[in-house]
């Protein structure tokens, strides 16, 4: 494989773990937010 071939492959192996990242971010947001709005619904039902 040629030298620029090896460095096109790096670069792109790094925007998509940055895209991975990124993903799990916004997973995780969404799961605290979710959590959040139960807390509040469980507090305004009063379980």
């Amino acid at each position: 494989m040629s030298k620029k071939r090896k460095v096109q492959r790096a670069r792109h192996e790094e925007k998509e773990a940055k895209k991975a990242q990124k993903v799990i971010n916004w997973i995780f947001g969404v799961l605290v937010v979710l959590a959040i709005v139960l807390v509040v619904y469980l507090m305004a039902v009063g379980v």
